[in-house]
């Protein structure tokens, strides 16, 4: 998730906070704890209609904000009620700490379709994880001033440390890392052992090379890519699942095959290469069906995609993969839109409906 979408997504959980205190100086605590639990659920309303879903951190959120401050209606004591901004980023804390010094990366799976198809190569990653590292304590130290100054502060200091402060901090701690890596930025040394990616243009041919991490980092320089889908004798349509460990689109449903094509390779050895890494499959006849252009916020791709039904070799050997499994043309559209598959794949489903079905 960029820092950007997370100031917004917890922006809505502020606006009840400003409306409970701008209330209570005027009409008293009551009135001000009405008009907040108003203010989320017209907040959640709005954004059904805008979206016609429920974001499920909002809707997390906006029912803390109802529970806690209905306690404090009940109880006629607004304590539960300034708790409630805490209790959010105590669980956002639990969440970066996982994500930033373990292997299991919450943010990725909870954020990738956000990030549509970006890859990080080594280096990225390590300063992915640092980010995370430094918003934990950032997140942490915010914490535990909400909790302090709802027991110990006036209502002016509790809102202003419970939203204003939060929005400062975060602009002081990425101003540094901006100016940070501004200063610090070194030429890019490539690895003598990195792999090298034919440049191409719109109509395929090569007008160059270069390292796989420099096309990778938004110069939209455009490389050619392989995906093969297969389908068996029903015209099922086989998918892979994305480990949880990745930290592109884990978790979801993609195009059984797909990787890049090496600056020494052809079309066909790419091909074959990569459906033997990724599901085991040999001696397979495959038929190109369409080309297309693929961007990403990192990247862009010369998408070649070809269709096969041989299937019966098909075994998973790899932990690039953690499951394959065949899916109707039903499941599939039943299940567009749900986060169930990866961006890419959606888009090309719907690119090469036709195609795969009429093969």
């Amino acid at each position: 998730m960029s820092k950007s979408e997370l100031l917004k997504k917890l922006l809505p959980g502020f606006i009840p906070l400003f409306v409970f205190i701008a209330i209570d100086e005027i009409w008293g605590t009551r009135a001000g704890l009405i008009a907040a639990l108003v203010i989320g659920v017209a907040e959640m309303i709005w954004i059904w209609i805008q979206e016609k879903r429920f974001d499920k951190f909002v809707l997390f959120d906006t029912g803390l904000l109802v529970v806690l401050g209905s306690v404090s209606l009940i109880l006629d004591n607004d304590i539960f009620f300034k708790l409630k901004p805490g209790l959010v980023e105590l669980i956002l804390c639990a969440v970066l700490a996982v994500s930033a010094f373990s292997k299991l990366n919450i943010i990725g799976m909870m954020t990738q379709r956000y990030m549509k198809d970006v890859e990080l190569n080594d280096q990225q990653m390590a300063q992915f994880r640092k980010t995370m590292q430094l918003m934990f304590f950032v997140f942490l130290l915010h914490t535990v001033l909400v909790f302090y100054s709802a027991f110990y502060m006036s209502d002016g200091a509790w809102a202003f440390i419970s939203g204003g402060l939060f929005y400062i901090l975060f602009a002081v701690v990425f101003g540094y890392e901006f100016l940070k890596q501004k200063l610090s930025r070194k030429p890019l040394l490539i690895p003598e052992d990195e792999e090298w990616l034919p440049i191409v243009d719109e109509a395929g041919q090569i007008i160059g090379k270069a390292p796989r991490s420099v096309c990778h980092r938004g110069e939209k320089l455009l490389h050619p890519v392989v995906h093969l889908h297969v389908l068996n004798n029903q015209k099922h349509v086989y998918l892979q699942k994305r480990p949880l460990n990745k930290l592109v689109q884990p978790g979801k449903w993609d195009t059984a095959v797909g990787g890049h094509i090496s600056a020494d390779e052809t079309l066909e050895t790419a091909l074959k290469r990569e459906a033997w890494e990724e599901i085991g499959l040999q001696n397979f006849a495959a038929r190109l069906v369409k080309t297309y252009r693929w961007d990403s916020e990192i990247e862009s791709e010369l998408v070649y995609v070809f269709v096969s039904h041989d299937f019966k070799s098909i075994h998973l050997h790899s932990d690039e993969v953690e499951e394959g499994q065949f899916w109707t043309q039903k499941q599939i559209d039943a299940n567009l839109g749900t986060d169930t598959f990866t961006p890419n794949f959606e888009h090309e489903y719907q690119l090469l409906k036709k195609e795969i079905f009429s093969v």
